[in-house]
């Protein structure tokens, strides 16, 4: 009788310990397997872009109707459900740049308390970008070309902005919890964030498009129309095994013309500039007389963000380039038109293919050195 009293006793606990333990493991092989679905929503920014991506993905493109009161407010409305979906919004940062950044914003926050599982902001060219820090700045705000300050010129620098800490204020505030971009204009921006900011590269594209396009890309050299895009070039250079070479402006006066000093052999050479962004073209259209000047046959010109703005395209008709090429994180179709010699790469399989690795918790860094056909 004893014995089969014991037995149950020591039995039980055992039995209990095993149920409490696939009751803990259960759950979190559940929520291990558990993939939420994907929407991607378009801003209006670049609606051509985000139709890429999506087609690239084989989904159709989230439903959304954005509007303007009649103050200029900004109004979204999200037309479908996102509880516990995974959220990409597509918004460049062109344009109307302060009511494109307001409707990213916007559409962020939406998604975020419509319960979205994740939300990632793709920015295919950050707004403010070119606000990392605090420039000489000179009392009437234009910036101070001396290569000293003097006086009380530090008084000036102490009052400039750095807007792109401020934007990447904004978009976490908002709710996103990951940005996907391309090429920063200072890689440092990668800092302003604690979520984490995947910078895609367009340099695997543009080595794509030399190979394919330029017959003598052999004999060519890749040139930085300014000291800060050296990292830039020499990279490209070592890619394709040539020579590189970039041009040092010297400014002595205000309002005084910049001169240009090229270091760097380019007699008898196609010499492609690149740089990450071309606002109004005056420097790049300056580095292209200079090169020519200095013996080179003919001068490409490759920019990840075509901007444009203000004389550009008059600039770039009357400039000597065989070809302006771009990628097209900003629209280009309406340059192409006024500017035939404006050429567009299409990044939107790069964007198609970090989301789609993103989603499914795949490595990006693929996509820094290759194209994804």
């Amino acid at each position: 009788m004893e014995s089969r009293n014991v037995m149950p006793v020591l039995s039980q606990p055992v039995r209990a310990k095993s149920l409490l333990r696939a009751n803990l493991e259960r759950p979190s092989v559940v929520l291990r397997s558990r993939m939420p679905n994907i929407k991607v929503f378009s801003g209006t920014s670049h609606p051509d872009l985000a139709q890429r991506i999506v087609d690239r993905l084989g989904i159709d493109l989230g439903k959304v109707v954005t509007k303007k009161f009649s103050n200029l407010e900004t109004c979204v409305e999200i037309g479908e459900s996102v509880r516990g979906e995974d959220v990409y919004i597509v918004q460049s940062g062109s344009g109307e740049v302060n009511d494109n950044l307001m409707e990213m914003l916007i559409m962020i926050n939406a998604c975020k308390i419509a319960s979205a599982s994740r939300v990632t902001a793709v920015i295919p060219c950050f707004p403010y970008a070119r606000q990392d820090k605090k420039d000489k700045t000179a009392g009437d705000g234009k910036p101070v070309v001396e290569p000293v300050l003097k006086n009380n010129d530090w008084k000036f620098r102490s009052r400039a902005p750095i807007s792109a800490k401020l934007v990447a204020n904004m978009l976490s505030v908002a709710g996103a919890d990951h940005i996907i971009t391309m090429d920063l204009h200072a890689s440092q921006i990668q800092g302003f964030f604690d979520i984490p900011v995947d910078n895609l590269y367009a340099e695997p594209a543009v080595l794509k498009w030399i190979k394919e396009n330029i017959a003598e890309w052999r004999n060519s050299i890749i040139v930085s129309p300014d000291a800060g895009g050296a990292k830039r070039v020499t990279s490209i250079a070592d890619r394709l095994n040539v020579e590189f070479a970039l041009i040092h402006k010297e400014r002595k006066k205000a309002n005084e013309v910049a001169s240009m000093v090229l270091v760097g052999d380019v007699k008898d050479r196609v010499a492609i500039l690149v740089d990450d962004m071309a606002d109004t073209c005056g420097t790049i259209c300056h580095a292209a007389e200079k090169l020519l000047e200095a013996g080179a046959t003919r001068v490409y010109a490759i920019l990840t963000h075509g901007i444009f703005s203000g004389p550009a395209i008059s600039r770039i008709n009357n400039a000597c380039f065989e070809a302006v090429v771009v990628t097209n994180t900003i629209p280009q179709d309406g340059h192409m038109k006024d500017c035939p010699r404006i050429q567009c790469i299409d990044v939107s399989m790069m964007f198609a293919e970090a989301v789609r690795r993103t989603h499914n918790g795949e490595s990006v860094s693929y996509l820094f050195s290759n194209v994804p056909y």
